[in-house]
């Protein structure tokens, strides 16, 4: 049986910009992907199926084009939701209000299902379940403490943690674990209100201050004597500094200086520059609104600490200011003093003064730079994914 996670289009154009460049699944909240995720409760290979352009990094991948589960991406697994799943018999879907939970159909049968909302013929099976759903970007750091308080419980049943050095100060030990290869030396570590996660080969330099529910992942670097609260996940093969309060952190992206970041998202191989600062509370306290691709307007949030979204590949100068309900799309460059607005469209080059289109090859120069760096390249994949993105945002450019 193939187990396929999709992509509902309304969810994933609402979690623009950080889809633009991967499926639903690829999202990181608590310690591991969502795909990650399902994986580990279902005990098996997924793949998945979302935009066309996507598919060429993500495929999908069929073995049996007659029959195989689709479950909804955006919905994070839980035990019994998954024991339902598995049971499910063929024709057979699986809602929850106006919530498509997962389904038994021929791959010919999802596209109808998920491209044109044809549920005609199938067995529909109503269920009260609760489970945590990801709809829009804020709710990757609004999720992100109870999420990485059940993947530290997943991730280290049965196992022994490294030894803690006695050169840190450490409150509620038995709540940190430290992976293999990882360095952890005249750290504060305070898993009281959740726990701390430290991943392979990851560091944690001198006098660093950390509050659970925290985590870090391989080759991860907290830099000397920053100021973390939780809950927040450092992506692999990120570097962090200064400040930060509820932020998660993709994979592959630096924060690496002084200043403050917080109620934040941010996708991978983006770079803060030194003093780069975000509001994340209105000065009248109001609640906070932010760009949405579906609406294409600012659509309220409900929340009173809301700060910044950027997605892959966006960089921001020394003493950057992002006001309160920020959104940065794909390979945005900002610079220059004053806050820019709080929608910056994917490819644009400026600050506060305007901005300009940024050349698409440039764009490419800079991406294969960058990750070289971490031994990586940009694949004619991520090319062609890139280039669809400039294409597909270049009316907010204009």
């Amino acid at each position: 049986m193939d187990y396929i996670l999709f992509d509902c289009p309304k969810t994933w154009n609402d979690l623009l910009p950080l889809t633009y460049t991967r499926p639903i699944s690829d999202l990181r909240v608590g310690i591991t992907k969502i795909k990650e995720k399902w994986e580990a409760e279902l005990e098996r290979k997924t793949s998945v199926l979302t935009q066309d352009y996507l598919q060429v990094k993500f495929p999908v991948e069929i073995t049996n084009p007659d029959d195989a589960i689709f479950i909804n991406a955006s919905i994070l697994p839980y035990h019994d939701m998954a024991c339902v799943i598995q049971k499910l018999e063929f024709g057979e879907i699986l809602t929850d209000n106006d919530n498509i939970v997962a389904f038994r159909a021929s791959y010919e049968t999802a596209k109808n299902i998920l491209e044109k909302h044809d549920t005609d013929g199938m067995d529909e099976l109503q269920a009260a379940l609760k489970y945590d759903k990801i709809n829009f970007p804020w709710d990757l750091f609004l999720l992100n403490g109870k999420v990485l308080k059940d993947d530290f419980n997943h991730l280290t049943v049965g196992r022994k943690s490294e030894p803690i050095s006695e050169t840190n100060r450490v409150l509620n030990a038995k709540h940190i674990f430290i992976e293999k290869g990882a360095r952890v030396e005249m750290a504060n570590l305070n898993a009281e209100e959740g726990p701390i996660y430290i991943g392979k080969d990851a560091e944690i330099m001198e006098n660093a201050t950390i509050r659970g529910p925290f985590a870090i992942l391989e080759h991860g670097a907290v830099k000397m004597s920053p100021k973390i609260y939780g809950p927040t996940t450092i992506g692999p093969y990120s570097k962090v500094g200064g400040e930060l309060n509820n932020v998660v952190i993709q994979g592959y992206s630096s924060k690496a200086h002084d200043g403050f970041l917080g109620n934040a998202v941010l996708g991978e191989w983006c770079n803060l520059g030194a003093d780069t600062n975000n509001s994340n509370l209105k000065n009248n306290y109001a609640p906070v609104k932010m760009w949405n691709y579906t609406a294409e307007r600012f659509l309220q949030t409900g929340l009173q600490f809301c700060g910044l979204v950027m997605g892959d590949h966006s960089k921001c100068g020394i003493n950057t200011m992002f006001n309160t309900g920020t959104v940065v799309g794909v390979s945005a460059n900002i610079f220059g003093s004053g806050f820019p607005r709080n929608f910056i469209p994917s490819y644009s080059w400026g600050g506060a003064s305007g901005f300009t289109e940024y050349n698409l090859k440039k764009v490419f120069e800079v991406a294969d730079i960058v990750m070289h760096r971490r031994d990586l390249s940009l694949t004619d994949a991520d090319k062609s994914i890139l280039t669809e993105v400039f294409e597909r945002t270049r009316k907010y450019r204009k």
